[in-house]
């Protein structure tokens, strides 16, 4: 069964969602990410997947406290990403309690320093993620597209031990339409030793079931939870039966 992982996007020590990453976009909402990690693990998750948007945006981690207090707090796993440019940024994050870093910037624009960390952090502790626009890859907080398609992109890295790939369809985050079926059909099918995260565009509970029915591994959903789409039991209730 697919495993529901929440997301929890941080700006300014708030949650918030954008639409299609656009900064100018961005609404925020009551609850605190702390507050929704305690909500999330009540409701029986065991993985949320946080993003740094201000650490997204300064090309380094802002928000590592709260990664910290939720770390500690929630006994959440997290996979953490937003600002890991360099060596230093992703041992902060495993520091202050990530359970994994998503990094995208690097592996599209410096693919030998992200060959360089799944030799030695270990493909376990890795995640590619593949922000996608037209399969083109986008990087940069998506302000820019990089020379290379999503799957020229895992391609890259399969011999290196590449195991997990977070693939976003960025015409589809935040805008509550449904997700790129099509598009995480083709990749499993095409690269069935990877084990695929769908995120954007999640709207309802039947997008994530038929994305079970796909096979697809996880999915990530946020807006959908804030906007109560999605709810809380719908969640618990999903967790149980996993």
């Amino acid at each position: 069964m697919i495993e529901i992982v929440p997301a929890i996007d941080i700006m300014g020590g708030r949650c918030v969602r954008l639409t299609k990453g656009d900064y100018t976009s961005t609404k925020v909402y009551d609850a605190s990410p702390l507050d929704m990690s305690l909500q999330y693990a009540d409701s029986g998750v065991r993985r949320i997947h946080m993003v740094d948007l201000d650490g997204a945006s300064e090309a380094r981690p802002i928000n590592l406290h709260t990664l910290e207090q939720i770390a500690v707090r929630s006994g959440l796993e997290i996979e953490w990403g937003g600002g890991i440019a360099d060596a230093d940024a992703l041992k902060s994050a495993f520091d202050a309690g990530a359970t994994q870093t998503i990094v995208g910037s690097v592996a599209a624009l410096k693919p030998e320093l992200f060959r360089a960390w799944l030799l030695g952090f270990g493909a376990e502790k890795i995640l590619l993620g593949s922000d996608v626009r037209n399969e083109t890859v986008a990087v940069k907080g998506w302000r820019e597209c990089a020379a290379l398609t999503v799957s020229e992109q895992i391609n890259l890295f399969l011999p290196n031990g590449l195991k997990y790939v977070i693939c976003t369809d960025i015409s589809r985050d935040g805008m509550l339409q449904g997700p790129s079926f099509e598009l995480y059909r083709r990749l499993q099918e095409e690269f069935p030793q990877v084990v695929f995260t769908a995120s954007g565009g999640i709207s309802s509970m039947d997008d994530i079931v038929r994305l079970d029915e796909l096979g697809m591994p996880k999915v990530i959903v946020g807006k959908a939870i804030y906007e109560g789409r999605i709810s809380l039991e719908d969640i618990r209730k999903w967790s149980l039966n996993g």
